[in-house]
């Protein structure tokens, strides 16, 4: 007598490729006196890999460019900020269960290393220094693998002491950065652990 018996394991990986799009405020603390950027500046691109271990938590590797430019009464200048962050990503849907099925509450948070360069007159000022991001994403269920989303978040510089003096070499930044992207989410595995 012979006993067989097989097991198929179902896809349990879910990866993501979401891409966002929005404004930024880069954050400089009073470093650079005469120098000041508008609180709303466009664009912001985010464009980032997600990969959910369970069904709560995952990670996610995402770049982010961001453009800046001076405020009227300011000197002016443009600004590149660009980050490269690696985070951890946490699923609400376990806790907000009060929330109707289309919409799901996503913190991501992690380290990662910021450049910016000035253009222009400036373009030698540049910086590479840490950061810390943080930030929440609200996403609306479109199909079972597309889902739109905002993502609001914050970049905590961890620069060196070290910077540009102002009144010798012009404007350098090597601060924050907050900004708010609306987005695509497509799914590109499958769906057992979904944000819904």
């Amino acid at each position: 007598m012979t006993t067989s018996l097989s097991v198929a394991q179902k896809d349990v990986e879910k990866w993501k490729l979401q891409l966002a799009l929005g404004v930024n405020n880069p954050i400089d603390h009073g470093q650079d006196p005469g120098y000041y950027s508008k609180y709303v500046n466009f664009p912001t691109i985010n464009l980032g890999v997600q990969h959910m271990f369970s069904r709560n938590w995952g990670t996610k590797l995402d770049v982010g460019y961001n453009r800046a430019s001076s405020e009227n009464g300011s000197i002016p200048y443009k600004l590149n900020y660009t980050r490269v962050n690696v985070q951890a990503v946490y699923d609400f849907k376990d806790l907000f269960t009060f929330l109707p099925p289309p919409i799901g509450i996503v913190a991501h948070a992690g380290p990662g290393v910021s450049m910016t360069k000035p253009l222009g007159n400036y373009a030698n000022n540049t910086y590479t220094y840490l950061n810390l991001l943080g930030g929440v994403e609200l996403h609306y269920r479109l199909s079972k693998s597309v889902s739109m989303f905002v993502d609001g978040g914050y970049a905590y510089g961890v620069p060196g002491k070290d910077k540009y003096d102002v009144t010798r070499h012009g404007f350098s930044f090597n601060g924050d950065l907050m900004y708010v992207a609306i987005g695509v989410s497509l799914s590109l595995g499958g769906c057992d652990y979904c944000y819904y």
